[in-house]
């Protein structure tokens, strides 16, 4: 593994950094806000494909992740009042600015669990 300088903060800068990484955290954090952000990037708009998706999901936490998600701007809810009334969830532009952060958690997942695998052995 590649080691890296350590760059030492002042106080304030590390309270920045310290606060930033919480906003963060709080938005897009827990187990399932990303992988519900994933799944509807991939496709699956409806309620039901995105708990089907998601495997381990309960209805109650999906509905309750998908109104905190566009709350942040991150989803946007579309109400097709016809008959039968469709309720869909598409992903707005904003969540384009996560693109990189995912791609970064994804390639840092995969490697830790290789890790484990490894040390498992």
């Amino acid at each position: 593994m590649e080691k890296k300088a350590v760059i030492h903060l002042n106080t304030q800068q590390c309270q920045a950094q310290l606060n930033n990484v919480g906003d963060a955290v709080y938005v897009i954090g827990g187990k399932w806000r990303l992988r519900i952000i994933l799944a509807l990037r991939e496709g699956h708009t409806r309620f039901n494909e995105l708990q089907r998706a998601i495997q381990g999901i309960s209805a109650k936490v999906l509905s309750n992740e998908l109104r905190e998600l566009e709350l942040n701007g991150f989803v946007e809810r579309k109400v097709d009042t016809g008959t039968p009334v469709i309720v869909t969830y598409e992903p707005t532009e904003y969540t384009q600015t996560l693109n990189e952060v995912m791609r970064t958690l994804a390639e840092w997942g995969a490697m830790h669990r290789e890790k484990l695998r490894e040390e498992a052995r």
